[in-house]
């Protein structure tokens, strides 16, 4: 593809993409590709965003360019949902599963983005009913108890046939982008990049019988806090979104190719697995 106008996003706290971000504004000129943000994210960096143009919010670009962590390219996937624009992500961040670069690669990894030398993946979303701009996760929707809190009390149903209902901490919901997120770390299973469909995960659940489950991508989740409890916390990717009130019920839906992640030639999901979390046996 051909880029001439390429936006940058950096974590909320960049002190250490500063001098990323000077090489990144050389190397755009270089390309003859025009650099751009947002005020917000312009005012981040303004010692080194000197070939930088400060756009409106609205701004729609080529590519969206960022150097960050994994949150930071959930939070671009979001803002560019439903818009086509590929988000290049150069890991700055610990894991950075979701970049296409590692930092040590920054210059050759900017020269391919302004080139226009990726692949673009269209990546899945859970769609949640809730009153949002763009009320989507990409990676996971997870429903955890307060902090200090009594033990939540979750079932979840797909369709009308409740399947669970357990006292735990939580509940997790992931694409497969998001199985290896806060679903891994409840054990559950991997989905590879490509498969269609979801993982439902409860967190800390006590009891022996509690399985996770893949969830076929036509169908339709549920998820009910029981009645008389405390209301717990609602996330979309790590991103505070309200409370499930006692009583109350949400739901939620799978839907494909609502963002765009770039990625270079041949990139291969289980090597990265491999590289990013070790060997599974």
């Amino acid at each position: 593809m051909t880029v001439k106008r390429a936006m940058l996003i950096t974590p909320a706290h960049p002190e250490g993409a500063a001098e990323a971000v000077a090489t990144a504004s050389r190397v755009a000129m270089e390309a003859g590709v025009t650099l751009i943000s947002t005020p917000d994210e312009h005012d981040k960096h303004i010692d080194a965003a000197t070939h930088i143009e400060r756009v409106a919010d609205g701004e729609r670009p080529d590519v969206c360019l960022v150097l960050g962590g994994d949150g930071s390219i959930l939070y671009a996937l979001r803002h560019f949902a439903g818009t086509g624009v590929p988000v290049f992500g150069i890991n700055f961040g610990t894991v950075g599963f979701l970049a296409t670069v590692e930092r040590d690669q920054l210059q050759d990894g900017l020269r391919r983005a302004f080139s226009g030398d990726f692949e673009v993946m269209n990546m899945p979303a859970l769609k949640v009913d809730l009153p949002f701009e763009h009320p989507v996760a990409l990676n996971d929707v997870s429903f955890v108890r307060r902090p200090h809190g009594r033990v939540a009390e979750l079932s979840y149903a797909i369709g009308d046939e409740e399947v669970g209902s357990v006292r735990c901490d939580g509940l997790v919901a992931a694409t497969p982008a998001g199985s290896t997120g806060y679903n891994l770390a409840n054990a559950g299973p991997i989905l590879a990049w490509g498969v269609k469909g979801f993982v439902v995960s409860f967190i800390a659940p006590h009891t022996l019988a509690a399985r996770a489950l893949v969830v076929a991508p036509d169908d339709a989740l549920m998820v009910r806090n029981a009645a008389g409890r405390e209301p717990v916390e609602i996330s979309l990717d790590g991103e505070a979104a309200g409370e499930l009130q006692a009583g109350e019920e949400i739901i939620m839906r799978f839907e494909e190719s609502v963002s765009c992640l770039a990625q270079l030639p041949g990139a291969n999901f289980y090597h990265r697995i491999r590289e990013k979390f070790g060997k599974l046996a």
